[in-house]
Protein backbone atom coordinates (compact mmCIF):
# COMPACT_ATOMS: atom_id res chain seq x y z
CA UNK A 1 0.00 0.00 0.00
CA UNK A 2 2.89 2.33 0.76
CA UNK A 3 4.35 1.50 -2.64
CA UNK A 4 1.10 2.44 -4.35
CA UNK A 5 0.96 5.69 -2.39
CA UNK A 6 4.54 6.43 -3.40
CA UNK A 7 3.71 5.82 -7.03
CA UNK A 8 0.70 8.10 -6.76
CA UNK A 9 2.85 10.83 -5.22
CA UNK A 10 5.30 10.48 -8.08
CA UNK A 11 2.44 10.88 -10.53
CA UNK A 12 1.42 14.13 -8.81
CA UNK A 13 4.98 15.43 -9.11
CA UNK A 14 4.80 14.87 -12.85
CA UNK A 15 1.83 17.19 -13.01
CA UNK A 16 -1.46 15.42 -12.44
CA UNK A 17 -2.86 17.92 -9.97
CA UNK A 18 -3.43 21.48 -11.24
CA UNK A 19 -2.73 23.02 -7.85
CA UNK A 20 0.46 21.15 -7.11
CA UNK A 21 3.30 23.50 -6.17
CA UNK A 22 5.79 21.15 -7.82
CA UNK A 23 4.39 21.95 -11.24
CA UNK A 24 6.28 24.37 -13.41
CA UNK A 25 4.64 26.84 -15.76
CA UNK A 26 4.56 26.72 -19.53
CA UNK A 27 6.86 24.61 -21.66
CA UNK A 28 9.01 23.39 -18.76
CA UNK A 29 6.03 21.61 -17.23
CA UNK A 30 5.14 19.92 -20.53
CA UNK A 31 8.78 18.94 -21.10
CA UNK A 32 9.03 17.46 -17.61
CA UNK A 33 5.83 15.47 -18.07
CA UNK A 34 7.05 14.13 -21.42
CA UNK A 35 10.42 13.07 -20.05
CA UNK A 36 8.93 11.37 -16.99
CA UNK A 37 6.04 9.70 -18.81
CA UNK A 38 8.02 6.49 -19.58
CA UNK A 39 9.05 6.30 -15.92
CA UNK A 40 5.43 6.59 -14.81
CA UNK A 41 4.44 3.95 -17.35
CA UNK A 42 7.07 1.46 -16.14
CA UNK A 43 6.12 2.13 -12.50
CA UNK A 44 2.50 1.44 -13.36
CA UNK A 45 3.46 -1.89 -14.98
CA UNK A 46 5.57 -2.84 -11.96
CA UNK A 47 2.70 -1.97 -9.63
CA UNK A 48 0.10 -3.89 -11.64
CA UNK A 49 2.16 -6.86 -12.87
CA UNK A 50 5.11 -7.17 -10.49
CA UNK A 51 8.63 -5.78 -10.66
CA UNK A 52 10.34 -9.12 -11.29
CA UNK A 53 7.96 -9.84 -14.17
CA UNK A 54 8.82 -6.51 -15.80
CA UNK A 55 12.52 -7.18 -15.20
CA UNK A 56 12.15 -10.63 -16.75
CA UNK A 57 10.51 -9.20 -19.87
CA UNK A 58 13.27 -6.62 -20.22
CA UNK A 59 15.99 -9.25 -19.74
CA UNK A 60 14.55 -11.86 -22.11
CA UNK A 61 13.26 -9.50 -24.80
CA UNK A 62 15.93 -6.84 -24.40
CA UNK A 63 19.10 -8.85 -23.82
CA UNK A 64 18.39 -12.42 -24.93
CA UNK A 65 16.31 -11.59 -28.02
CA UNK A 66 17.04 -7.94 -28.84
CA UNK A 67 20.77 -7.66 -28.22
CA UNK A 68 21.74 -11.29 -28.87
CA UNK A 69 19.41 -11.62 -31.85
CA UNK A 70 20.77 -8.53 -33.62
CA UNK A 71 24.37 -9.30 -32.73
CA UNK A 72 23.92 -12.88 -33.93
CA UNK A 73 22.39 -11.75 -37.20
CA UNK A 74 25.44 -9.72 -38.21
CA UNK A 75 28.13 -11.98 -36.74
CA UNK A 76 26.62 -15.19 -38.12
CA UNK A 77 26.24 -13.69 -41.61
CA UNK A 78 29.96 -12.93 -41.68
CA UNK A 79 30.72 -16.33 -40.12
CA UNK A 80 29.07 -18.22 -42.96
CA UNK A 81 30.45 -15.87 -45.61
CA UNK A 82 34.07 -15.49 -44.44
CA UNK A 83 34.78 -18.51 -42.19
CA UNK A 84 32.70 -21.32 -43.69
CA UNK A 85 32.61 -19.71 -47.17
CA UNK A 86 29.29 -21.20 -48.31
CA UNK A 87 26.90 -19.97 -51.00
CA UNK A 88 24.02 -17.59 -50.07
CA UNK A 89 21.33 -20.12 -51.05
CA UNK A 90 23.04 -22.70 -48.81
CA UNK A 91 23.13 -20.26 -45.88
CA UNK A 92 19.45 -19.51 -46.49
CA UNK A 93 18.72 -23.25 -46.38
CA UNK A 94 20.82 -23.85 -43.24
CA UNK A 95 19.00 -21.02 -41.46
CA UNK A 96 15.85 -23.15 -41.71
CA UNK A 97 17.32 -25.39 -38.98
CA UNK A 98 17.66 -22.38 -36.68
CA UNK A 99 13.86 -22.07 -36.72
CA UNK A 100 13.25 -25.69 -35.68
CA UNK A 101 13.46 -24.85 -31.92
CA UNK A 102 10.84 -22.15 -32.49
CA UNK A 103 8.59 -24.63 -34.27
CA UNK A 104 8.90 -26.82 -31.18
CA UNK A 105 7.59 -24.05 -28.93
CA UNK A 106 4.40 -26.03 -28.10
CA UNK A 107 6.67 -28.69 -26.61
CA UNK A 108 8.47 -26.11 -24.48
CA UNK A 109 5.08 -24.62 -23.59
CA UNK A 110 3.70 -27.98 -22.45
CA UNK A 111 6.84 -28.56 -20.37
CA UNK A 112 6.58 -25.21 -18.61
CA UNK A 113 2.85 -25.62 -17.99
CA UNK A 114 2.66 -29.22 -16.78
CA UNK A 115 6.20 -30.33 -15.83
CA UNK A 116 7.20 -28.34 -12.76
CA UNK A 117 10.69 -28.97 -11.40
CA UNK A 118 10.98 -28.90 -7.61
CA UNK A 119 7.66 -27.07 -7.49
CA UNK A 120 8.53 -24.36 -10.04
CA UNK A 121 7.16 -24.10 -13.57
CA UNK A 122 9.23 -21.17 -14.87
CA UNK A 123 12.48 -20.78 -12.97
CA UNK A 124 14.10 -24.12 -13.89
CA UNK A 125 13.51 -23.56 -17.59
CA UNK A 126 15.24 -20.20 -17.45
CA UNK A 127 18.20 -21.97 -15.84
CA UNK A 128 18.31 -24.77 -18.45
CA UNK A 129 17.96 -22.25 -21.26
CA UNK A 130 20.81 -20.11 -19.99
CA UNK A 131 23.20 -23.04 -19.52
CA UNK A 132 22.49 -24.44 -23.00
CA UNK A 133 23.01 -21.07 -24.68
CA UNK A 134 26.22 -20.33 -22.81
CA UNK A 135 27.80 -23.70 -23.68
CA UNK A 136 26.76 -23.53 -27.37
CA UNK A 137 28.07 -20.00 -27.86
CA UNK A 138 31.35 -20.84 -26.14
CA UNK A 139 31.97 -23.85 -28.40
CA UNK A 140 31.35 -22.01 -31.69
CA UNK A 141 33.51 -19.11 -30.53
CA UNK A 142 36.52 -21.14 -29.37
CA UNK A 143 36.63 -24.14 -31.74
CA UNK A 144 38.82 -23.73 -34.85
CA UNK A 145 38.14 -25.62 -38.07
CA UNK A 146 34.61 -26.45 -36.94
CA UNK A 147 32.72 -28.54 -39.56
CA UNK A 148 29.59 -27.01 -41.03
CA UNK A 149 27.40 -29.65 -39.37
CA UNK A 150 28.89 -28.93 -35.94
CA UNK A 151 28.53 -25.18 -36.43
CA UNK A 152 24.87 -25.65 -37.37
CA UNK A 153 24.38 -27.77 -34.24
CA UNK A 154 25.87 -25.03 -32.05
CA UNK A 155 23.71 -22.37 -33.68
CA UNK A 156 20.65 -24.58 -33.15
CA UNK A 157 21.67 -24.81 -29.49
CA UNK A 158 21.81 -21.02 -29.24
CA UNK A 159 18.43 -20.75 -30.96
CA UNK A 160 16.94 -23.41 -28.65
CA UNK A 161 18.11 -21.52 -25.59
CA UNK A 162 16.48 -18.31 -26.78
CA UNK A 163 13.27 -20.17 -27.72
CA UNK A 164 12.92 -21.81 -24.29
CA UNK A 165 13.48 -18.52 -22.48
CA UNK A 166 11.03 -16.85 -24.85
CA UNK A 167 8.23 -19.36 -24.35
CA UNK A 168 8.71 -19.25 -20.59
CA UNK A 169 8.37 -15.48 -20.34
CA UNK A 170 5.59 -15.56 -22.96
CA UNK A 171 3.62 -17.89 -20.68
CA UNK A 172 3.78 -15.21 -18.00
CA UNK A 173 2.77 -12.54 -20.53
CA UNK A 174 -0.14 -14.58 -21.87
CA UNK A 175 -1.46 -15.24 -18.36
CA UNK A 176 -1.28 -11.57 -17.46
CA UNK A 177 -2.95 -10.66 -20.78
CA UNK A 178 -5.91 -12.85 -19.87
CA UNK A 179 -6.04 -11.72 -16.24
CA UNK A 180 -5.66 -8.02 -17.15
CA UNK A 181 -6.76 -7.62 -20.79
CA UNK A 182 -6.60 -3.82 -20.64
CA UNK A 183 -2.81 -4.07 -20.15
CA UNK A 184 -2.20 -6.50 -23.04
CA UNK A 185 -1.13 -3.76 -25.50
CA UNK A 186 1.09 -2.22 -22.82
CA UNK A 187 2.83 -5.54 -22.21
CA UNK A 188 3.49 -5.95 -25.94
CA UNK A 189 4.78 -2.38 -26.03
CA UNK A 190 7.17 -3.21 -23.18
CA UNK A 191 8.35 -6.29 -25.08
CA UNK A 192 8.84 -4.31 -28.26
CA UNK A 193 10.61 -1.38 -26.57
CA UNK A 194 12.97 -3.76 -24.79
CA UNK A 195 13.64 -5.74 -27.94
CA UNK A 196 14.27 -2.62 -30.02
CA UNK A 197 16.60 -1.07 -27.45
CA UNK A 198 18.55 -4.31 -27.15
CA UNK A 199 18.71 -4.60 -30.93
CA UNK A 200 20.00 -1.04 -31.15
CA UNK A 201 22.91 -1.83 -28.84
CA UNK A 202 23.57 -5.16 -30.54
CA UNK A 203 23.63 -3.75 -34.06
CA UNK A 204 25.68 -0.71 -33.01
CA UNK A 205 28.43 -2.89 -31.54
CA UNK A 206 28.32 -5.96 -33.81
CA UNK A 207 30.27 -4.52 -36.73
CA UNK A 208 32.94 -3.14 -34.41
CA UNK A 209 33.37 -6.48 -32.62
CA UNK A 210 33.52 -8.41 -35.92
CA UNK A 211 36.13 -6.00 -37.26
CA UNK A 212 38.37 -5.95 -34.17
CA UNK A 213 37.87 -9.45 -32.69
CA UNK A 214 37.17 -11.41 -35.84
CA UNK A 215 33.98 -13.31 -36.55
CA UNK A 216 34.51 -16.09 -34.01
CA UNK A 217 35.73 -13.71 -31.33
CA UNK A 218 32.59 -11.64 -31.81
CA UNK A 219 30.44 -14.76 -31.50
CA UNK A 220 31.96 -15.24 -28.03
CA UNK A 221 29.92 -12.23 -26.89
CA UNK A 222 26.85 -14.39 -27.51
CA UNK A 223 27.62 -16.26 -24.27
CA UNK A 224 26.76 -13.20 -22.14
CA UNK A 225 22.94 -13.02 -22.66
CA UNK A 226 22.25 -16.69 -21.79
CA UNK A 227 24.44 -16.32 -18.71
CA UNK A 228 22.14 -13.45 -17.66
CA UNK A 229 19.11 -15.70 -18.22
CA UNK A 230 20.60 -18.12 -15.69
CA UNK A 231 20.53 -15.25 -13.20
CA UNK A 232 16.89 -14.57 -14.10
CA UNK A 233 16.03 -18.12 -13.09
CA UNK A 234 17.07 -17.32 -9.54
CA UNK A 235 15.35 -14.00 -8.93
CA UNK A 236 12.04 -13.98 -10.90
CA UNK A 237 9.04 -14.21 -8.56
CA UNK A 238 7.10 -17.48 -8.69
CA UNK A 239 5.01 -19.34 -6.15
CA UNK A 240 6.29 -22.79 -5.34
CA UNK A 241 3.72 -25.56 -5.76
CA UNK A 242 3.55 -29.06 -4.36
CA UNK A 243 1.27 -31.86 -5.52
CA UNK A 244 0.63 -35.43 -4.39
CA UNK A 245 0.68 -38.14 -7.08
CA UNK A 246 2.71 -35.81 -9.24
CA UNK A 247 3.39 -38.32 -12.05
CA UNK A 248 -0.27 -39.14 -12.57
CA UNK A 249 -1.27 -35.48 -12.44
CA UNK A 250 1.45 -34.57 -14.93
CA UNK A 251 0.19 -37.14 -17.42
CA UNK A 252 -3.37 -35.92 -16.95
CA UNK A 253 -2.25 -32.34 -17.46
CA UNK A 254 -0.36 -33.23 -20.66
CA UNK A 255 -3.40 -35.02 -22.01
CA UNK A 256 -5.62 -32.11 -20.97
CA UNK A 257 -3.25 -29.55 -22.51
CA UNK A 258 -3.14 -31.36 -25.85
CA UNK A 259 -6.92 -31.83 -25.91
CA UNK A 260 -7.38 -28.20 -24.91
CA UNK A 261 -5.16 -27.00 -27.78
CA UNK A 262 -7.06 -29.14 -30.29
CA UNK A 263 -10.43 -27.98 -28.93
CA UNK A 264 -9.42 -24.32 -28.92
CA UNK A 265 -7.86 -24.25 -32.39
CA UNK A 266 -11.10 -25.60 -33.87
CA UNK A 267 -12.96 -22.37 -33.07
CA UNK A 268 -13.17 -20.12 -36.17
CA UNK A 269 -12.32 -17.06 -34.06
CA UNK A 270 -9.00 -18.80 -33.31
CA UNK A 271 -7.95 -20.69 -36.44
CA UNK A 272 -8.85 -17.95 -38.91
CA UNK A 273 -6.50 -15.25 -37.53
CA UNK A 274 -3.88 -17.95 -36.92
CA UNK A 275 -4.05 -18.90 -40.61
CA UNK A 276 -3.73 -15.26 -41.64
CA UNK A 277 -0.64 -14.75 -39.49
CA UNK A 278 0.93 -17.87 -41.00
CA UNK A 279 0.22 -16.72 -44.57
CA UNK A 280 1.47 -13.21 -43.84
CA UNK A 281 4.82 -14.59 -42.69
CA UNK A 282 5.18 -17.51 -45.12
CA UNK A 283 4.41 -15.55 -48.29
CA UNK A 284 7.01 -12.90 -47.47
CA UNK A 285 9.90 -15.06 -48.71
CA UNK A 286 13.31 -14.11 -47.33
CA UNK A 287 16.01 -12.88 -49.72
CA UNK A 288 18.23 -11.60 -46.91
CA UNK A 289 21.29 -13.77 -47.57
CA UNK A 290 21.37 -12.92 -51.26
CA UNK A 291 21.12 -9.22 -50.49
CA UNK A 292 23.76 -9.46 -47.73
CA UNK A 293 26.27 -11.16 -50.03
CA UNK A 294 25.52 -8.53 -52.68
CA UNK A 295 25.89 -5.35 -50.64
CA UNK A 296 29.06 -6.60 -48.89
CA UNK A 297 30.70 -7.65 -52.17
CA UNK A 298 33.67 -5.37 -52.89
CA UNK A 299 33.60 -5.85 -56.67
CA UNK A 300 32.15 -2.80 -58.52
CA UNK A 301 29.38 -1.91 -59.16
CA UNK A 302 28.27 -3.66 -55.95
CA UNK A 303 27.99 -1.39 -52.88
CA UNK A 304 30.80 -3.12 -50.95
CA UNK A 305 29.71 -1.97 -47.48
CA UNK A 306 32.16 -2.44 -44.60
CA UNK A 307 31.48 -4.43 -41.44
CA UNK A 308 31.16 -1.29 -39.33
CA UNK A 309 28.73 0.32 -41.76
CA UNK A 310 26.53 -2.79 -41.89
CA UNK A 311 26.29 -2.73 -38.08
CA UNK A 312 25.62 1.02 -38.12
CA UNK A 313 22.77 0.71 -40.62
CA UNK A 314 21.16 -2.04 -38.57
CA UNK A 315 21.58 0.10 -35.43
CA UNK A 316 19.78 2.99 -37.12
CA UNK A 317 17.11 0.50 -38.12
CA UNK A 318 16.75 -0.51 -34.47
CA UNK A 319 16.08 3.14 -33.59
CA UNK A 320 13.47 3.21 -36.34
CA UNK A 321 11.97 0.05 -34.86
CA UNK A 322 11.59 1.85 -31.54
CA UNK A 323 9.87 4.69 -33.39
CA UNK A 324 7.50 2.09 -34.82
CA UNK A 325 6.74 0.86 -31.31
CA UNK A 326 6.07 4.44 -30.18
CA UNK A 327 3.76 5.05 -33.14
CA UNK A 328 1.81 1.90 -32.34
CA UNK A 329 1.64 2.56 -28.61
CA UNK A 330 0.58 6.18 -28.99
CA UNK A 331 -1.70 6.15 -32.01
CA UNK A 332 -2.60 2.65 -33.23
CA UNK A 333 -3.34 0.38 -30.27
CA UNK A 334 -7.00 1.41 -30.19
CA UNK A 335 -7.70 0.53 -33.83
CA UNK A 336 -9.55 -2.71 -34.73
CA UNK A 337 -7.35 -5.67 -35.64
CA UNK A 338 -8.50 -5.95 -39.25
CA UNK A 339 -8.03 -2.28 -40.06
CA UNK A 340 -4.53 -1.92 -38.66
CA UNK A 341 -3.30 -5.23 -40.13
CA UNK A 342 -4.71 -4.37 -43.58
CA UNK A 343 -2.91 -1.05 -43.84
CA UNK A 344 0.24 -2.41 -42.20
CA UNK A 345 0.46 -5.28 -44.71
CA UNK A 346 -0.22 -2.87 -47.59
CA UNK A 347 2.62 -0.60 -46.46
CA UNK A 348 4.80 -3.68 -45.93
CA UNK A 349 4.41 -4.66 -49.59
CA UNK A 350 4.88 -1.14 -50.93
CA UNK A 351 7.94 -0.44 -48.77
CA UNK A 352 9.60 -3.52 -50.26
CA UNK A 353 9.92 -1.60 -53.51
CA UNK A 354 12.76 0.33 -51.89
CA UNK A 355 14.78 -2.90 -51.84
CA UNK A 356 14.04 -3.39 -55.52
CA UNK A 357 15.13 0.17 -56.30
CA UNK A 358 18.39 -0.38 -54.43
CA UNK A 359 19.22 -3.72 -56.10
CA UNK A 360 18.53 -2.27 -59.56
CA UNK A 361 20.74 0.74 -58.67
CA UNK A 362 17.99 3.21 -59.57
CA UNK A 363 18.95 5.22 -56.50
CA UNK A 364 22.19 6.23 -58.25
CA UNK A 365 20.21 7.37 -61.29
CA UNK A 366 18.19 9.56 -58.92
CA UNK A 367 21.38 10.97 -57.42
CA UNK A 368 20.96 9.28 -54.01
CA UNK A 369 24.18 7.67 -52.67
CA UNK A 370 24.09 4.03 -51.60
CA UNK A 371 24.76 4.82 -47.94
CA UNK A 372 21.90 7.30 -47.68
CA UNK A 373 19.44 5.15 -49.61
CA UNK A 374 20.08 1.92 -47.70
CA UNK A 375 19.69 3.82 -44.42
CA UNK A 376 16.35 5.20 -45.61
CA UNK A 377 15.23 1.75 -46.73
CA UNK A 378 16.20 0.18 -43.42
CA UNK A 379 14.31 2.82 -41.40
CA UNK A 380 11.12 2.53 -43.43
CA UNK A 381 11.12 -1.28 -43.40
CA UNK A 382 11.73 -1.40 -39.63
CA UNK A 383 8.94 1.05 -38.76
CA UNK A 384 6.44 -0.70 -41.02
CA UNK A 385 7.56 -4.15 -39.90
CA UNK A 386 7.16 -3.27 -36.22
CA UNK A 387 3.71 -1.73 -36.73
CA UNK A 388 2.71 -4.88 -38.62
CA UNK A 389 4.08 -7.31 -36.04
CA UNK A 390 2.76 -5.82 -32.79
CA UNK A 391 -0.99 -6.25 -33.48
CA UNK A 392 -0.23 -9.87 -34.38
CA UNK A 393 1.41 -10.41 -31.00
CA UNK A 394 -1.51 -8.79 -29.18
CA UNK A 395 -3.93 -10.90 -31.20
CA UNK A 396 -2.02 -14.08 -30.35
CA UNK A 397 -2.05 -13.28 -26.63
CA UNK A 398 -5.80 -12.58 -26.81
CA UNK A 399 -6.55 -16.02 -28.26
CA UNK A 400 -5.08 -17.99 -25.32
CA UNK A 401 -7.58 -19.81 -23.07
CA UNK A 402 -7.17 -19.43 -19.29
CA UNK A 403 -5.21 -22.20 -17.60
CA UNK A 404 -3.11 -23.11 -20.66
CA UNK A 405 -1.71 -19.74 -21.64
CA UNK A 406 1.87 -20.91 -22.06
CA UNK A 407 0.96 -24.00 -24.08
CA UNK A 408 -1.45 -22.32 -26.46
CA UNK A 409 0.60 -19.16 -26.92
CA UNK A 410 3.51 -21.44 -27.77
CA UNK A 411 1.31 -23.18 -30.34
CA UNK A 412 0.47 -19.86 -31.98
CA UNK A 413 4.14 -18.85 -31.96
CA UNK A 414 4.93 -22.27 -33.46
CA UNK A 415 2.55 -21.49 -36.31
CA UNK A 416 4.32 -18.16 -36.80
CA UNK A 417 7.70 -19.92 -36.73
CA UNK A 418 6.48 -22.35 -39.36
CA UNK A 419 5.58 -19.33 -41.46
CA UNK A 420 9.06 -17.85 -41.06
CA UNK A 421 10.62 -21.25 -41.76
CA UNK A 422 8.58 -21.50 -44.95
CA UNK A 423 9.71 -17.99 -45.88
CA UNK A 424 13.37 -18.96 -45.37
CA UNK A 425 13.00 -22.21 -47.32
CA UNK A 426 11.07 -20.46 -50.08
CA UNK A 427 13.72 -17.76 -50.32
CA UNK A 428 16.48 -20.39 -50.52
CA UNK A 429 14.63 -22.17 -53.34
CA UNK A 430 14.13 -18.91 -55.24
CA UNK A 431 17.79 -17.85 -54.86
CA UNK A 432 18.98 -21.27 -56.03
CA UNK A 433 16.52 -21.32 -58.96
CA UNK A 434 17.69 -17.86 -60.08
CA UNK A 435 21.36 -18.91 -59.68
CA UNK A 436 22.22 -16.19 -57.15
CA UNK A 437 25.72 -17.08 -55.88
CA UNK A 438 28.61 -15.49 -53.97
CA UNK A 439 29.61 -13.55 -57.09
CA UNK A 440 26.61 -13.63 -59.47
CA UNK A 441 23.74 -11.30 -58.52
CA UNK A 442 22.28 -10.67 -61.97
CA UNK A 443 18.85 -12.07 -61.08
CA UNK A 444 18.65 -10.97 -57.47
CA UNK A 445 16.19 -8.26 -58.43
CA UNK A 446 13.73 -10.93 -59.65
CA UNK A 447 13.79 -12.57 -56.21
CA UNK A 448 13.08 -9.24 -54.51
CA UNK A 449 10.26 -8.47 -56.98
CA UNK A 450 8.62 -11.85 -56.37
CA UNK A 451 8.85 -11.29 -52.62
CA UNK A 452 7.03 -7.94 -52.89
CA UNK A 453 4.27 -9.40 -55.07
CA UNK A 454 3.67 -12.17 -52.53
CA UNK A 455 3.51 -9.64 -49.69
CA UNK A 456 0.71 -7.79 -51.46
CA UNK A 457 -1.06 -11.07 -52.29
CA UNK A 458 -1.49 -11.67 -48.54
CA UNK A 459 -4.10 -8.90 -48.47
CA UNK A 460 -6.51 -11.34 -50.09
CA UNK A 461 -6.72 -13.21 -46.78
CA UNK A 462 -7.38 -10.16 -44.57
CA UNK A 463 -11.00 -11.31 -44.11
CA UNK A 464 -9.65 -13.99 -41.73
CA UNK A 465 -8.76 -11.31 -39.18
CA UNK A 466 -11.49 -10.34 -36.67
CA UNK A 467 -12.89 -6.82 -36.67
CA UNK A 468 -12.72 -6.67 -32.86
CA UNK A 469 -10.82 -3.98 -30.97
CA UNK A 470 -7.44 -4.79 -29.47
CA UNK A 471 -8.83 -4.54 -25.92
CA UNK A 472 -11.74 -6.93 -26.53
CA UNK A 473 -11.87 -10.46 -25.12
CA UNK A 474 -11.57 -12.90 -28.04
CA UNK A 475 -11.48 -16.23 -26.20
CA UNK A 476 -14.78 -18.08 -26.86
CA UNK A 477 -17.23 -17.96 -23.96
CA UNK A 478 -17.33 -21.76 -23.75
CA UNK A 479 -13.62 -21.86 -22.98
CA UNK A 480 -13.88 -19.06 -20.45
CA UNK A 481 -16.78 -20.81 -18.71
CA UNK A 482 -14.91 -24.11 -18.67
CA UNK A 483 -11.64 -22.86 -17.25
CA UNK A 484 -11.90 -19.47 -15.64
CA UNK A 485 -14.41 -19.56 -12.76
CA UNK A 486 -14.12 -21.55 -9.57
CA UNK A 487 -11.67 -24.17 -10.83
CA UNK A 488 -8.98 -21.68 -11.66
CA UNK A 489 -9.65 -19.67 -8.51
CA UNK A 490 -9.43 -22.77 -6.35
CA UNK A 491 -6.22 -23.85 -8.03
CA UNK A 492 -4.63 -20.46 -7.44
CA UNK A 493 -5.82 -20.46 -3.82
CA UNK A 494 -4.34 -23.93 -3.34
CA UNK A 495 -1.01 -22.76 -4.75
CA UNK A 496 -1.01 -19.75 -2.47
CA UNK A 497 -1.73 -21.87 0.59
CA UNK A 498 0.96 -24.41 -0.36
CA UNK A 499 3.43 -21.59 -0.92
CA UNK A 500 2.67 -20.16 2.51
CA UNK A 501 3.02 -23.61 4.08
CA UNK A 502 6.33 -24.20 2.33
CA UNK A 503 7.59 -20.80 3.40
CA UNK A 504 6.56 -21.49 7.00
CA UNK A 505 8.25 -24.91 6.94
CA UNK A 506 11.44 -23.47 5.52
CA UNK A 507 11.50 -20.83 8.25
CA UNK A 508 11.16 -23.51 10.91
Amino acid sequence: MLEEDGATDADHLVGEEPGSPARQPGGERAWSATVLEPVRWVRMLCRELGATFVAGVVLVYGLSQGFAGSFFRVASDYYWKDVQRVQPATVQFLSVFFFVPWVLKPLWGVMTDVFPIHGYRRRPYFLCSGILGTVSATIVAMATGLPVSSAVLCFVGISTAVAIADVTIDACIAKNSVDKPALAPDMQSLCAFSSSLGALIGYATSGMFVHHLGTQGALGVMAIPPAAVVFLGFFIYELKTYQHNAKEKVLNKVSGAVKGMVRTIKYPVVWKPSLYMFLSLALSISTHEGQFYWYTNKTPPNPGFSQEFVGLVHAIGAVASMVGVLIYHKYLKDYPFRSILFYAQLLYGVSGLLDLTFVLRWNLALGVPDAAFVTLEECVSRVVGRVRLMPMMVLSAKLCPPGAEGTFFALLMCIDSLGMLAAKAGGAAVLRALHVTRSDFGRLWLAVLLRNVLRLATLGAICLVPTADQTDVLVPRELLAASSPAAVANEEEERLQLAKLTSHTDDV
